[in-house]
C-alpha cells in the first residue's frame, strides 16, 4: 500500500483514535484535528505523540478560518471526516450542539476540502479522497426482518440521526455539484477499546466496576448489529484506497443482538473474567428509540473483498479486559 498523507477529523474519539492507530501502522502520515471534547481519548493521543509520522491540531471543525489553513498546510491525499456529536441521549437534551458540529462542521470541512482540491495538480486531484464516516441510524428503524442497503431511504428518528443524515446529503451535494471526490460510509454499532462509557458496552462495564446497577431501556428488546472498531477501520482504509468515488458503502458485522441478551452476556463475562458481579434494572424507554438496525455489507464484500475478521465473543472478552486494566490503573492511582 502506498504511503499517504491522511487528515483525520475527530481522531481523539473512539473510532477516530483506532483509525489513526491503524493508519500509522500502515505507514501513513497523519494529521489529527480534534477539539478535545469530553469524550477525547487522551491516553491514545499520548501514544501517538511518540510517532514522528503523527501530528495533532486542536481545533473546532466549525472554525472557518483555521480549518482551511490546516488542510492547505498539511496537504493531505485523503481526508477522513469522523468528527461528530454521536450520542442519541445527548442529542435529545442538546439538539443544537448536534446541528452545529454535524451539519455546520461538515459544511466547513467540505468547503475547505473543495478549495484545497481545486488547488492540486491533475494527478494529485485525481487521487484525492474525502471519506465521510456516518451511521446506519440515518435510515431509521427496521422491523423484524431485512437489512438496510445503500439504496435504503433515509428516515432519521432522533436529533442525532437527523443531523448525520443532513451531513450525508451535504457530502453528496458537494460531490454532485462541485465534483469533489467524496465517499460515504454508514456503519453499524461499534465496540472495542477507547469507547466513551456513555455507549452501551462500556457503560455496562463501567457501571459494573463501580457497583452500580446496569440500566436497560424498556424491556431491552431493541436489536443492534455489532462490529469491532478495528474491522470498521480496516474497511475505511480499504474504501479510501480502492473504493469508487461518489459511492456509499455500508459496513456491518452481520452480528445482531437484542440489548438485553448482550447485557446479560457482558454480565456473564465480567463475572467469569474479573469476578465482578452486576445487577440489571429496567428503566423507562427513551423517546424515539429505534427498534432494530442491521446493514447489508454485500456491496463492500463483492467490490472490495472486505469481511469482518474478529469473533464477537473473543472481541467482548478483549474489550472487557482492556477496560478492566484501565479501571485497575485508575483505582490504584487513587490509592496512591
Amino acid at each position: 500500500m502506498k504511503s499517504r498523507r491522511v487528515l483525520v477529523t475527530g481522531g481523539a474519539g473512539f473510532i477516530g483514535c483506532n483509525l489513526v492507530a491503524l493508519l500509522l501502522k500502515q505507514g501513513h502520515s497523519v494529521l489529527n484535528i480534534d477539539c478535545l471534547s469530553y469524550a477525547a481519548n487522551h491516553s491514545a493521543l499520548a501514544d501517538f505523540e511518540k510517532n514522528p509520522s503523527y501530528a495533532f491540531l486542536k481545533a473546532d471543525i466549525c472554525d472557518e478560518l483555521s480549518i482551511p489553513n490546516a488542510v492547505a498546510d498539511f496537504s493531505p491525499d485523503w481526508i477522513f471526516h469522523l468528527a461528530a456529536e454521536s450520542h442519541v441521549d445527548r442529542s435529545i437534551l442538546q439538539p443544537l450542539d448536534f446541528l452545529k458540529t454535524n451539519v455546520l462542521g461538515t459544511g466547513v470541512m467540505l468547503n475547505a476540502a473543495l478549495a484545497y482540491w481545486r488547488s492540486l495538480g491533475d494527478e494529485r486531484s485525481q487521487d484525492f479522497r474525502f471519506v465521510h464516516v456516518s451511521t446506519d441510524e440515518v435510515f431509521g428503524a427496521l422491523g423484524g426482518e431485512g437489512c438496510f442497503t445503500e439504496s435504503s431511504p433515509y428516515d432519521p428518528q432522533s436529533p442525532y440521526s437527523a443531523s448525520k443524515a443532513a451531513s450525508d446529503h451535504m457530502v453528496r451535494a458537494w460531490g454532485n455539484t462541485y465534483g469533489l471526490p467524496t465517499m460515504i460510509t454508514n456503519c453499524s454499532n461499534n465496540y472495542g477499546p477507547y469507547q466513551f462509557p456513555e455507549k452501551l458496552i462500556p457503560h455496562v462495564i463501567s457501571r459494573a466496576f463501580s457497583g452500580e446497577k446496569i440500566p436497560v431501556y424498556g424491556e431491552g428488546l431493541q436489536i443492534r448489529d455489532w462490529i469491532h472498531v478495528m474491522d470498521h477501520c480496516e474497511a475505511l482504509a480499504l474504501i479510501a484506497e480502492c473504493g469508487r468515488v461518489g459511492e456509499t458503502y455500508l459496513i456491518g458485522g452481520n452480528n445482531e443482538w437484542r440489548n438485553i441478551d448482550l447485557v446479560k452476556e457482558l454480565c456473564r463475562l465480567l463475572k467469569e473474567l474479573l469476578d465482578v458481579d452486576a445487577e440489571i434494572e429496567f428503566v423507562s424507554d427513551r423517546p424515539g428509540h429505534d427498534f432494530r438496525y442491521a446493514v447489508d455489507s454485500r456491496k463492500l464484500r463483492d467490490e472490495l473483498g472486505w469481511l469482518p475478521q474478529r469473533d464477537f465473543e473473543n472481541g467482548l472478552r478483549e474489550t472487557i479486559l482492556w477496560y478492566g486494566r484501565e479501571w485497575l490503573i485508575d483505582k490504584n492511582a487513587l490509592r496512591l
